[in-house]
């Protein structure tokens, strides 16, 4: 019998309300692992939650009542963090339907981003996000994978002055753009930028992460699993976890993957993505324990080496 998979698509609506239970007191008891903005010292959990293709499920009602669960798992988790996109289908306004049945709008940290090769849309796309999104202002807007991006960041700019952002920020993913990215970060004044960093894509510690931790900007790294691959091959070969990872507080391998992520001294944010409470689980589990030092984050590397 193959093994499940973190990119099993559906849940059924009972097993995903029977998960979405509170977490224990234990849990509940022990400190997040937060991580600071560095523009304005705001700190935001580590862990945060992405949307790509998880919460693309239309106006299906079993499947959104599942979504909201994984939604009210987060915050009861203490997440806040919440990314998404107008290229993620209908993942925006599922969010938001979300957001209204668990009546948690005030703690959602809302990340989304501008994506149109119209330079003078920025102002109009800003206003459908946040009508899918139901909340009175945007916390992060970010240029998506640095289309039309000089023109969006003079738009994303007079909203934040005019406070319906925060923060303004680009983002580029599968390891791509790199050089035109390190040119945006060197150059422009944003406040955060998204990126691709996991322990089989290390790229962007080349340059990427210490350029953007000189700068003062935050890091939310996506693709923390290689899409779900990562995983995948880890749970087919029965790959053990390392005996230290208890220690880290890691029982399982998306919590381990995580937290050797959001161990890098440049990152703020890491934003793996879920349609499963029990997954959502073991991703919150990163923000609990301690964090690995470099000694331990090397050691954590070796062994997924070895046993990949």
């Amino acid at each position: 019998m193959p093994h499940p998979t973190r990119r099993d698509a559906l849940t059924t609506l009972g097993a995903a309300l029977a998960a979405a239970a509170l977490p224990t007191p234990a849990a509940a008891a022990t400190p997040l692992v937060t991580r600071k903005i560095p523009k304005t010292g705001e700190a935001l959990p580590a862990i945060g939650m992405g949307t790509w293709q998880t919460f693309n499920v239309g106006a299906d009602p079993e499947l959104r009542t599942a979504r909201t669960a994984v939604l009210r798992t987060f915050f009861d988790l203490g997440g806040t963090v919440i990314d998404s996109s107008p290229m993620y289908g209908s993942a925006q306004p599922v969010v938001g339907h979300a957001l209204a049945q668990t009546k948690k709008t005030p703690a959602v940290f809302a990340a989304d981003k501008i994506w149109t090769s119209d330079g003078d849309e920025t102002e109009e796309q800003f206003e459908e996000t946040r009508a899918h999104w139901r909340v009175p202002h945007m916390d992060l807007m970010q240029v998506h994978n640095l289309v039309e991006w000089r023109a969006h960041l003079e738009h994303l700019r007079a909203l934040k002055a005019a406070h319906r952002t925060r923060y303004i920020g680009v983002t580029t993913s599968h390891g791509r753009r790199h050089d035109l990215l390190a040119e945006v970060l060197r150059t422009q004044e944003i406040d955060a930028v998204q990126l691709t960093y996991n322990m089989t894509h290390r790229d962007a510690e080349k340059r990427l992460l210490p350029l953007a931790r000189d700068r003062g900007i935050a890091v939310i790294a996506n693709r923390p699993f290689d899409g779900g691959g990562l995983v995948d091959r880890l749970q087919r070969k029965g790959a053990p976890l390392p005996p230290f990872a208890a220690e880290l507080g890691c029982h399982d391998w998306p919590s381990y993957l995580l937290k050797w992520i959001v161990s890098h001294p440049a990152l703020t944010v890491a934003i793996p993505a879920t349609s499963r409470v029990e997954h959502m689980r073991e991703n919150m589990a990163a923000c609990r324990g301690p964090l690995p030092d470099q000694k331990t984050r090397d050691r954590m590397l070796a062994h997924l080496q070895s046993v990949l």
